[in-house]
């Protein structure tokens, strides 16, 4: 690993450019982080192994999604660019969840896949402090010996040096990649782009710990060989919503279009066909070797682990407004050609299609994200930081999330400002981030509502509200948007302290109203805001009670609803969240020992040696630290601090 005084004393060193900030790669983690620089006044250079692939949708091209469709709001919500930009090329938006209550309700949008990623180029290259390279980054410049190690830039694979004292990593999954198809296995990154190669060994001369994970792609089919009439429509939602602040309760806006997708399902005969040929599927002849994502199985995989179920769903999706290629949710695999389409033939709807591009599987390396603080900058080498699929997360929206908060990091230090920390009670970027670097993962980690312990409080309406000033604070969000955000603040509050006012009496009319709602007539005067705790009633079912109520944007009078409805439970929740935050403000001293502490079992010393936790918060969420350990620290620092 060469520093930059050693590269430049090589013969023909050429220096190409210095920057503040290098980004290297041009996926969501690496637009994101390059954006969030630039917009905070820093000079950053963007990488990329091609300018036609920006910010790529290869797999299934939505956003949002249960947890995920929060996580695009909090994005926003902290000034990134994502959720503008997918309400501009939104195709298809659904609510999930939406009966379920609102602690899982998740937005979720169809993309218009080469119009999201012409659109980001056009933000990128729109952006006066950044620039755009395509050129492949294969080596890492840095000074000083393991332990002091400082970045000092990179090299591309042409020689030429780049300079910068933070260098930000979003390979995705080019990293060292293949492909996968059966017994064909070749160096390639998705959609057949070139992988990228040398990086992969830049990263384990620097010591850190990399291993491989895989993930993989259904095929893509034309429009006119499937048989729709077979298939069950599932419609747009009559009302599509933003993503983005910027374009709540706005009339003018609307999605680019509102395309339907359609389910069928895989039949016995599909099942059949799997199970005679799993000796030909990669993932169980050995050529796999990395590991996959649990939650987002091959079709293969499911025939396997789930032996009792006859048939599994398939969803048959648009890809955007200039293509008539259609996804097959549902249907990944690495099967052999032929097996894939031996498999369509057995699948309703689908007997005729047209395969435009083959399902794959893609390998790729990643490296362990236990070696990161909980800024995403790598222990030990300072000026390093990696965002997205390269620290072990699946999806373009946890890509987003911490390219976001790599960017804003990076320069954060550059100021000498601490470093922005989201933590678990505030939003899924922090449950993200903290279940990445404090548990680390076997597997491509993916977001869920499940992994949330405050998942109530952390909902997709009011992401505005957990993190428009962390974002104006940090200085992402504009003026005239903060004075926005305060505004719909000041109507929720003002609402609920005029419901809390506003006396119903019984009466003819409000019998009639209660009745046909399935509620129970009133038998003395009651407030409003009493009303609206009933889980039957909404705040638009009591609009004829309420006589001289103002007219409210949409969005105050669901936070309204949910704020008085949900009130008891919310209570209780900031409660937890109090006591969650006294352990996370017990902070351990970076020289700690944990050696030298008497009463912490050996694994506890080695795990919390290993990690370093910062807080007694983080150390208690460490495998292998036991609740007892945790009261050895406790006490250990009472002593510390006495």
């Amino acid at each position: 690993m060469l520093s930059l005084a050693e590269a430049r004393n090589k013969e023909n060193a050429f220096v190409a450019g210095e920057a503040d900030i290098i980004v290297v790669g041009a996926g969501h983690a690496g637009c994101e982080a390059a954006l969030a620089a630039a917009r905070l006044g820093r000079r950053v250079l963007l990488f990329t192994m091609t300018l036609d692939s920006l910010a790529n949708l290869p797999c299934n091209p939505n956003i949002g999604g249960t947890a995920k469709g929060q996580m695009v709001r909090e994005i926003d919500a902290l000034g990134g660019e994502m959720g503008r930009l997918a309400d501009r090329h939104m195709i298809q938006y659904r609510m999930l969840n939406a009966t379920k209550g609102p602690a899982v309700m998740s937005p979720r949008a169809q993309m218009d896949r080469t119009g999201y990623q012409r659109g980001m180029k056009e933000v990128l290259e729109s952006e006066p402090l950044l620039s755009l390279i395509q050129q492949e980054i294969t080596g890492l410049l840095v000074a000083g010996v393991k332990g002091k190690r400082k970045m000092e830039g990179v090299v591309a694979a042409t020689g030429s040096l780049y300079v910068a004292s933070e260098v930000i990593l979003c390979p995705g999954t080019f990293l060292d990649a293949r492909v996968i198809i059966g017994d064909s296995v070749r160096s390639s990154g998705p959609d057949q782009l070139a992988p990228a190669c040398g990086l992969g060994d830049a990263l384990t001369a620097l010591g850190l710990p990399t291993r491989r994970f895989k993930t993989g792609t259904p095929g893509r089919f034309h429009r006119r060989s499937v048989d729709l009439d077979q298939m069950e429509l599932q419609a747009a939602d009559r009302d599509a919503r933003p993503f983005s602040f910027e374009h709540e309760d706005d009339p003018s806006w609307r999605p680019a279009a509102e395309l339907a997708c359609y389910i069928t399902w895989t039949t016995d005969a599909t099942k059949q066909l799997l199970s005679d040929n799993m000796d030909r599927s990669p993932l169980y002849s050995g050529v796999i070797e990395g590991v996959g994502p649990r939650y987002c199985p091959s079709i293969e995989d499911k025939i396997v682990k789930f032996p009792s179920h006859s048939r599994h769903h398939v969803f048959l999706e648009p890809t955007g407004l200039d293509t008539q290629e259609m996804y097959a949710s549902g249907l990944s695999t690495s099967m052999p050609e032929e097996i894939q389409r031996a498999m369509l033939k057995t699948v309703p709807g689908m007997e005729n299609a047209e395969m435009m591009r083959p399902a794959y599987a893609i390998e790729y390396l990643c490296v362990d994200p236990t070696v990161l603080e909980l800024s995403l900058e790598v222990k030990g080498i300072e000026g390093l930081f990696l965002a997205g699929q390269i620290n072990g997360s699946s999806g373009y929206e946890e890509a987003a999330a911490q390219g976001l908060i790599a960017g804003i990091n990076a320069v954060r230090k550059q100021r000498g400002e601490e470093p922005l920390i989201i933590d678990r009670s505030e939003g899924y970027i922090g449950v993200l981030i903290d279940d990445l670097v404090t548990k680390g993962t076997n597997e491509p980690y993916r977001l869920m509502t499940s992994r949330a312990e405050y998942r109530l409080l952390l909902r997709q309406d009011n992401a505005d509200a957990r993190l428009s000033p962390i974002g104006y604070e940090v200085g992402l969000l504009s003026e005239e948007r903060w004075q926005r955000f305060l505004e719909k603040q000041r109507m929720i509050d003002g609402e609920k302290e005029r419901l809390s006012e506003v006396r119903v009496r019984k009466s003819k009319l409000s019998d009639r109203i209660l009745q046909d709602a399935g509620s129970t007539p009133l038998k003395s005067t009651t407030r409003l805001y009493d009303l609206l705790k009933r889980p039957e009633l909404n705040y638009e079912m009591l609009a004829p009670l309420d006589p001289e109520r103002q007219e409210l944007p949409p969005s105050v009078q669901e936070s309204v609803e949910i704020q008085i409805r949900y009130e008891g439970y919310l209570r209780m929740e900031r409660d937890r969240v109090e006591r969650f935050k006294k352990l996370e403000h017990k902070r351990l001293p970076s020289e700690i020992d944990y050696e030298r502490i008497r009463g912490l079992r050996l694994e506890a010393r080695q795990k919390l040696s290993e990690r370093r936790p910062q807080s007694i918060g983080q150390a208690s969420r460490i495998s292998g630290v036991s609740p007892a350990d945790i009261q050895v620290l406790l006490v250990y620092m009472e002593q510390w601090n006495g």
